[in-house]
């Protein structure tokens, strides 16, 4: 007989039925003066479906999303697959070209926009909705749900491995590439989250992460699948976050490092009193940024992987005794990538023939994954998807070394290496020796141009508010914690780095920059 007789298949999507029957009456969203218990979040999750449906939407058509962290973007996460249509979740940063070519590539067939984005979508050939955000009628989002019936459609998912959305990459070395990530994949990746996370029915998470970037690591699910409640954040700022975190009873939040920055070094900072987990990935973290969470009570755990690998697909799983060193060392313990998630597979970390290097934590070679928490591939790309899965595992273009516990540390992207006199030198050991300074706030490193070495590290750094430090400082303080050859020849201070909308510092703004008018590069 059939096995499937005796199965459903995995899909995200039912972690939302099953909340709203066994908690409908608890908060699902909070959103400024909104709330939606979870019994009002299903039925509006269902008139988006049966709307999109009604309005002509097929089987594996594609619905864009333009919006920030908003209850619409949240809905969309469920609506759109419950549909059975493909989301594609836009980054509300990108340029209104960049973003014409993402809906021409996926050819979108809905755009849903807020209100301050809708201008992106201009010229666009989908049927456009304009989200206004007002969760009142008059709103032409709103009245698209209340135009449609409240009963679910009709599943039409048959495969498991069907996809349930397209997350485009960043593009900054040509066109961004469409990752698809299948409903099997988003089921267990989001599982994965609950566990590493730690989190329970008591959950209460704060959207600090973007939900367009990798669908917010799979925690649209994660955290609908323990009931938990969704605090939704428009945007990112520090002192708004601490008094959401006193104010909801925060218990768990996502972000990049140069978020997390900004968070312990707000006016409002302070030691709180239930501790908050903080789920770090984006860049690796210092161990500087590690100690000063850990010293408000909130508690990091560093998380690790690709928009490829549907976000996080590596932890840095604490142990027990690493509780008894000191706090710089602990710190330096946990600023690791660790390894893989328990609902993945082990990652490697190869030479250049696919052979382990050995476990030494000096041999550097590239981390590469396989499994559950890997994306199908790149949407219409089949060259593309060739070449990354080469050798049977995803390669992520990460340099790392592998420490005899088994744990990976990043040393660096391979473009970001620095070959200085024949040695190389990790841009984020320099970064993270640039930050124990106590006057620095963020840095980037990058190689530039030198006429004996070939190239060298020039340290971009931000200082915290009401301190001041010297190029010549910042330089012998590096050369007191790293090799000497590996300290910055340079410091230039800035207002600010370049970032992505995710908090990644663009460092190829900055070596574009450096290395003008030179006729090639180093490497």
């Amino acid at each position: 007989m059939d096995d499937k007789v005796y199965r459903t298949e995995l899909t995200p999507v039912h972690f939302l039925r099953r909340s709203a029957f066994m908690f409908p009456q608890k908060t699902a969203v909070v959103h400024g003066g909104r709330r939606y218990t979870y019994r009002e979040l299903e039925e509006r999750v269902h008139r988006l479906a049966s709307g999109l449906r009604e309005a002509g939407l097929r089987k594996g058509d594609r619905v864009a999303f333009i919006c920030p962290n908003i209850p619409p973007l949240l809905e969309a996460h469920f609506a759109v697959p419950a549909a059975g249509g493909v989301l594609v979740a836009i980054n509300t940063r990108l340029s209104a070209e960049e973003v014409g070519y993402i809906l021409e590539h996926s050819g979108a067939r809905f755009v849903f926009a807020d209100a301050s984005l809708e201008h992106l979508a201009e010229g666009a050939e989908a049927e456009r909705i304009r989200v206004e955000d007002t969760g009142e009628r008059g709103d032409p989002y709103e009245d698209f749900l209340s135009a449609a019936p409240a009963e679910p459609p009709e599943s039409v998912l048959e495969d498991e491995e069907e996809i349930i959305s397209l997350n485009y990459t960043s593009g900054t070395t040509g066109r961004p590439k469409g990752v698809m990530y299948t409903h099997r994949g988003a089921y267990i990746c989001a599982l994965g989250n609950v566990i590493e996370a730690g989190m329970g029915y008591e959950t209460r998470y704060l959207w600090t992460l973007p939900m367009f970037h990798c669908n917010g690591w799979t925690y649209p699910w994660a955290v609908t699948a323990v009931a938990g409640t969704h605090v939704c954040l428009r945007r990112v700022e520090p002192g708004r976050i601490w008094e959401l975190f006193e104010r909801e009873g925060i218990t768990h939040y996502c972000a990049a490092p140069t978020v997390q920055v900004g968070i312990i070094n707000d006016g409002a900072a302070h030691p709180l009193e239930r501790p908050v987990r903080a789920m770090i990935a984006g860049a690796p973290p210092s161990p500087t940024l590690i100690e000063g969470l850990s010293s408000l009570n909130i508690d990091p755990v560093h998380i690790y992987g690709l928009t490829e690998t549907y976000g996080p697909i590596t932890t840095c799983a604490p142990r027990r005794e690493w509780e008894e060193l000191p706090p710089e060392e602990r710190a330096r313990l946990l600023a690791r990538q660790g390894n893989a998630y328990v609902t993945a597979d082990l990652v490697r970390v190869v030479d250049d023939e696919m052979r382990d290097v050995p476990r030494d934590g000096e041999t550097v070679g590239e981390i590469v994954m396989r499994g559950n928490m890997v994306m199908k591939g790149y949407f219409r790309n089949e060259e593309a998807t060739r070449e990354a899965f080469k050798g049977g595992w995803f390669h992520s273009g990460d340099v790392a070394v592998w420490h005899p516990d088994g744990y990976v540390e990043i040393r660096d992207r391979r473009k970001d290496i620095i070959i200085s006199g024949g040695e190389n030198i990790s841009t984020i050991e320099v970064e993270q020796a640039v930050v124990s300074h106590p006057a620095v706030l963020e840095a980037a490193v990058v190689a530039v141009p030198d006429e004996k070495w070939g190239e060298r590290p020039k340290a971009f750094v931000t200082l915290k508010k009401g301190q001041t430090a010297t190029e010549e400082e910042i330089i012998e303080h590096c050369k007191q914690k790293i090799a000497r050859f590996k300290a910055p020849s340079a410091v230039e201070f800035v207002e600010e780095l370049p970032k992505t909308s995710t908090g990644k510092v663009q460092k190829f703004v900055l070596r574009e920059r450096e290395w003008a008018g030179q006729e090639k590069r180093v490497h």
